[in-house]
């Protein structure tokens, strides 16, 4: 059994995170039917058409494919309207799914499989959206450059000791205007602001790249603490490319913020995650999806192939995350994160943080 644990939950970790974004992909006007459920996913392809798949024989509805950017997929509901032909929205990050909801896009629905699977924590309150898997962001350094007994919070990457010492990526990136968000909620917008400014002052080069780019140059010896979701860096362990497995191999995991650090509020964590559209005309149809999505043997697909932590309990996952040992969750409720991505965005500008 794998607890999945908040601050009175601890994570008991053993499986890899995946990067999942493609481009907006050109499809056919989808039909609706009872047979049928639409799904426009952030995810690429291979890492959900297996799943969809196996819904289909178990249930016999068809799942209409739409893969995409997030960001790509939210213009095309807005623009699309009443009129869309989704049912379900798959994303990445709460910043995103608030967004959706923020934006009139989602429509709550009701699923007692769905509340018994998924923790409060990491659902929508209103019934809009569920995570469907977790994925964390700590902090990763490289051997031999910096001691874990260095290490201790995020608050505490604002020292001077790092000063171009750390790798991260833009402000426009989600995962990182949810870490703010965290930082806002744990300590207030003064404190945030502050960190954000000591984060920008010790970065070691301006933010290029996404999460594997962090730690291809901190392996590089561009910097030695690089901030990434754990599943970029175990999707880069179990590659067969060189250029990918030998920097992986460089750098190691810290889980910040644990207890008897700091508040030991616990790692910050987001999810991937599943909401019904307002449009949805086949919502039967895509509640029985998304239930299918939590189910056991789902979540256990989504550890082993996905490299992210199933958000159900009690799920067997692959040794790779294994290895990097139990961490504390913050609690947070997942909804703040959205709630607080317009602050996020600001204080972050306001630093400096390109």
């Amino acid at each position: 059994m794998i607890p999945i644990r908040s601050r009175a939950h601890l994570l008991s970790l053993r499986a890899p995170f995946a990067a999942i974004c493609l481009a907006i992909a050109v499809a056919p006007a989808l039909a609706a039917a009872d047979d049928e459920v639409n799904l426009y996913s952030a995810r690429k392809e291979a890492l959900i058409k297996p799943l969809l798949d196996r819904f289909t024989e178990d249930t016999g509805i068809t799942v209409n494919l739409v893969t995409g950017k997030a960001d790509a997929l939210l213009q095309r509901l807005k623009n699309e309207g009443p009129n869309s032909p989704a049912d379900i929205l798959l994303t990445v990050d709460a910043g995103n799914l608030h967004r959706a909801k923020a934006g009139g896009l989602t429509q709550s629905f009701s699923s007692e499989i769905v509340d018994a699977a998924v923790p409060a924590t990491y659902r929508d309150p209103d019934g809009h959206w569920t995570g469907l898997s977790l994925r964390a962001r700590p902090i990763m350094y490289v051997k031999g450059k910096v001691e874990p007994s260095q290490l201790s919070t995020y608050e505490a990457l604002a020292d001077p000791q790092w000063q171009g010492r750390i790798c991260i990526r833009s402000s426009s990136n989600v995962y990182n205007q949810s870490l703010v968000a965290s930082i806002i909620a744990a300590d207030g917008t003064e404190a945030a602001q502050a960190w954000a400014e000591a984060i920008v002052a010790n970065m070691a080069r301006p933010p290029k790249g996404g999460d594997r780019d962090q730690i291809k140059a901190a392996a590089a010896g561009q910097c030695d603490i690089a901030i990434a979701n754990t599943y970029y860096l175990a999707g880069m362990l179990k590659s067969d490319d060189p250029g990918e497995k030998e920097p992986a191999e460089k750098v190691a995991v810290f889980w910040p913020n644990q207890p008897g650090a700091g508040d030991g509020r616990g790692t910050h964590v987001n999810v991937s995650g599943a909401a019904l559209t307002a449009a949805a005309s086949n919502k039967d149809a895509a509640v029985k999806l998304i239930e299918f999505l939590v189910s056991p043997e789902s979540q256990a697909w989504y550890a082993e192939v996905n490299g992210e932590y199933p958000v159900r309990e009690g799920v067997e996952i692959s040794p790779v995350l294994a290895e990097w040992g139990t961490f504390e969750a913050d609690d947070l409720d997942l909804i703040e994160l959205g709630e607080l991505n317009g602050a996020a965005l600001m204080l972050m500008d306001r630093a400096g943080w390109k």
